[in-house]
């Protein structure tokens, strides 16, 4: 295993992010370990719902983590806004990056990681190669 310590900037999508850090590394398996930093929008899917819900505001991260593959990742986050009230589910597309995030992604050179659709699921889940 090896870790890339990765700083998002303001406007950066942390989905779209952590999938293009792993593609620049030439790897292609990772896991986002841990993550903390602000957000201006969160786009978190709750369990067992079908579409992710928008937050905004100002957005504390205080858990980030999850898998990274190079056609995807599955991410999970919990956020607190400006009153402290917290919120966590599944990371969608469009979760933007406020002041900063600061990640450490473990980078796994002897595996490829996949999204495939799994009947059972509906989900494109994890192939670990």
């Amino acid at each position: 295993m090896l870790t890339l310590p990765l700083r998002l900037q303001p406007g950066d999508d942390v989905r779209g992010a952590v999938v293009a850090a792993l593609l620049a590394s030439g790897h292609r398996a990772g896991f986002v370990l841990q993550g903390i930093g602000s957000l201006h929008v969160a786009q978190l899917r709750y369990a067992g719902q079908p579409q992710a819900t928008a937050l905004h505001g100002d957005l504390e991260i205080l858990t980030l983590a999850g898998a990274i593959a190079p056609d995807g990742a599955h991410l999970h986050m919990s956020v607190a806004d400006a009153r402290g009230q917290v919120f966590g589910g599944h990371v969608g597309p469009g979760c933007v990056v406020r002041t900063t995030a600061e990640l450490l992604l473990a980078l796994l050179p002897d595996h490829r990681f996949r999204r495939e659709h799994d009947p059972r699921t509906g989900y494109p889940e994890l192939r670990i190669d």
